[in-house]
């Protein structure tokens, strides 16, 4: 009696280990496919992205770049913008930032810990677009760019350095660095959506004009805003509650300017208590931004 038990018990056993085993598979297959990694080298370096590719896609589709924050990873799991893309039809690419002096992932914005660093972002990120606009024949017009941190500060700087390139671009938690700023003589239009916290003590609301944080001065997110709508020739502001994404919930106030050259828009989420996030706790990030990008699709 003992023996049949012990034989049942390791069937038992067997058979769960079988199960378990089919499950990873399973989930290997049907997870690994759907954002799976490349390589581009660029400026004699093996850059890694990894490409979200809805089934169906047209022809021309849109493309939605999204970069990681300092010391991140292109993880698409931290981004949720796959079912957005799903949902909509575009291809969502997710590049991985080079490492820095201090062994840290990010994107070359011009830090002052990054003066060493001869990593050229803008230029493989420009690669990259073209790359994947030829492979895939993704639109040549409607590329768009969003990311978080340092990536949104990446979004700043492509728009003023490659605004021809980008159709619109959406910082999350970024900032337009003073160097940046100073040096700004673009006058082509480009449609940006900042999402910010205004407790944000990493990307601080107000500013840090004599950088006492260490990432550099950088201008108060509103000025910064303000300035694009500038920049953009916009001529009406409107201010508008949005609802709240739960009971309870943080306020998010949004300042649209519209009217610019062309069409172009600015927008500004201030997520009044907001720490530094990608905001995904107070609204639908994802949803909110592809409600930007799409009113610029060509």
């Amino acid at each position: 009696m003992r023996h049949l038990l012990k034989s049942a018990a390791a069937k038992g056993f067997l058979l769960t280990a079988l199960l378990l085993f089919a499950a990873s598979i399973c989930r290997a297959q049907s997870v690994a496919p759907e954002t799976p990694d490349y390589i581009l080298r660029s400026g004699g370096m093996e850059r890694t992205y990894k490409l979200h590719l809805p089934a169906g896609l047209p022809e021309n589709a849109p493309l939605v770049v999204v970069l990681h924050g300092y010391g991140g990873n292109n993880n698409p799991d931290r981004f949720a913008m796959n079912a957005t893309a799903d949902r909509h039809g575009f291809a969502v690419c997710y590049p991985q930032g080079a490492k820095d002096g201090r062994g840290k992932s990010c994107w070359n914005v011009g830090y002052p810990f990054q003066a060493d660093m001869t990593v050229d972002d803008v230029r493989f990120l420009t690669e990259l677009v073209r790359h994947l606009q030829k492979k895939h024949g993704l639109s040549r017009h409607n590329v768009f760019c969003t990311g978080m941190s340092n990536g949104g500060e990446m979004c700043y700087q492509l728009a003023a350095q490659r605004p021809r390139l980008f159709a619109a671009v959406a910082p999350v938690s970024g900032l337009m660095l003073d160097w940046l700023y100073k040096a700004d003589r673009s006058t082509a239009p480009v449609p940006l959506f900042e999402i910010h916290g205004t407790e944000d003590k990493t990307s601080a609301w107000l500013g840090d004009p004599q950088n006492k944080g260490g990432w550099g001065a950088y201008l108060p997110v509103p000025l910064a805003v303000h300035y694009w709508a500038a920049k953009n020739r916009c001529t009406v502001m409107q201010t508008d509650m949005l609802p709240a994404k739960a009971p309870g919930g943080r306020t998010v106030i949004a300042h649209r300017f519209t009217g610019g050259t062309g069409g172009s828009e600015v927008w500004l989420y201030e997520i009044v208590g907001g720490k530094h996030s990608w905001g995904e706790q107070d609204i639908d990030t994802g949803e909110e931004l592809w409600k930007f990008f799409s009113r610029f699709v060509k």
